[in-house]
């Protein structure tokens, strides 16, 4: 598919993150309160003061759930309609007036999130890991390669791009150490990820290719991750504490509509999976992500670079399998695909790996990193790259600010 030409100018310039193939959703403030846009070009569209052809009631409220609960049918009409607003000169001077300039705007949270669960699907990523803790003889858990391993998550935590991430507090517990401690967390780190949006719920199970349409779009995620916390309360419930002190999403939806033309499909299985997670088609994308680190006062740098297509589980097959206890999913429901990792070094999707466990730190704009320091600005960047156009993401974006100051009520009782 090529690029497809708006009237607004910027929307066909080379290298613009939202062109007529686009059109991502998002909330926006310019002064008057939260309304709902779609990004086009450099500015952004007042979806509810145009010409929309649905009803009002969907654009009521600064937030796309319920356009989302609407199904598929409306996304598509929705789709259809802004295409035809934003692609024929003959609306230019109807809808130019509801253009704001993106950057005069603050954007907020896209989306209520209903429930959010996070996932472990990608091979190099759990094989990276595993052989950190356990050695490469034991890298995989049993299960991983016949199920998608997740764990349920905070969906109060998950935040908006540009909102600060404070470092946490948790019990610790080195391998030296007799007995845990409560301290800052000394080993924070990022996990670069993709997550999906449940637009239409469900009850009882549903297919990997239900699941698929149920998916109305995707925005970057980064599961801010204490690891020195994980490692001492994981077991043998997995993560608890340790991924709940924010998740950052970026500000906007892309659809999966947007997204279709560059679906690309799942690795070769060297374990055949179950009948019912079995996919009817392409089913993970082409979407080319990066990772910047910028240190306090200094130039951001890419510390790794890597693709969706390395996933091992699309997100309609995690969704699938979340369905199979009868579990309702809802809408607004967020799933983290897990970090993404490529096979290459520079294609680590945490510093977890990138420093192989803090034995190999990695040099940052001139200052070495095993994990973040307070400072540390994290931005995620996705796009997915067409002829002559891309289908871009926003940055994703969090910076990390010091501990509070510890309660008196924490501390640890003189024993003199």
């Amino acid at each position: 598919m090529s690029l497809k030409k708006s009237w607004l100018e910027s929307a066909n310039a080379p290298g613009c993150e939202f062109p007529l193939n686009n059109l991502p959703y998002g909330v926006f403030d310019a002064g008057a309160g939260a309304r709902m846009g779609v990004a086009i070009g450099d500015c952004v569209l007042d979806v509810a003061a145009v010409d929309h052809g649905l009803d009002a009631a969907l654009f009521a409220d600064p937030s796309w759930n319920a356009v989302m609960a609407a199904g598929p049918e409306v996304w598509a009409a929705l789709r259809a309609r802004l295409m035809e607003l934003l692609g024929n000169d003959a609306h230019r001077d109807a809808v130019s007036e509801h253009l704001v300039a993106l950057s005069g705007v603050a954007l907020k949270m896209p989306f209520a999130v209903s429930e959010y669960t996070d996932f472990y699907a990608s091979r190099h990523h759990a094989t990276n890991v595993g052989t950190i803790f356990r050695g490469a003889e034991n890298a995989l858990p049993p299960n991983w390669l016949s199920i998608p391993i997740g764990y349920n998550g905070r969906a109060s935590s998950v935040v908006v791009s540009g909102s600060d991430v404070r470092r946490p507090w948790g019990q610790l517990k080195g391998p030296q150490d007799d007995a845990p401690r409560f301290a800052p967390c000394a080993r924070f780190d990022l996990e670069l990820e993709l997550g999906a949006i449940v637009g239409t719920g469900s009850e009882g199970m549903v297919s990997v290719a239900d699941a698929d349409a149920m998916i109305f779009g995707y925005v970057l995620l980064n599961d801010w991750s204490a690891r020195d916390i994980q490692a001492w309360e994981y077991q043998p419930l997995g993560p608890f504490q340790a991924k709940a002190t924010a998740t950052t999403i970026s500000p906007w939806i892309v659809t999966a509509a947007a997204l279709a033309p560059f679906r690309v499909d799942t690795p070769a299985r060297e374990r055949d999976l179950l009948p019912y997670l079995r996919e009817p088609g392409p089913m993970l994308y082409d979407i080319s992500l990066s990772v910047g680190l910028a240190p306090e006062g200094a130039d951001e740098q890419i510390i790794s670079r890597t693709n969706y297509s390395e996933m091992y589980y699309s997100a309609a097959q995690q969704l699938c399998h979340h369905t199979t206890s009868g579990c309702p999913m809802r809408t607004g429901d967020l799933l983290g695909s897990g970090t993404i990792s490529g096979a290459d070094q520079g294609a680590r999707g945490s510093l977890l790996e990138m420093s192989w466990g803090g034995k190999e730190p990695i040099t940052v704009s001139g200052t070495q990193r095993s994990f973040l320091e307070d400072g540390d600005t994290l931005t995620l960047y996705g796009a997915a790259e067409g002829d002559g156009y891309r289908i871009g993401f926003g940055a994703c974006t969090g910076t990390v600010l010091p501990a509070t100051p510890q309660p008196e009520w924490t501390k640890q009782e003189s024993t003199t």
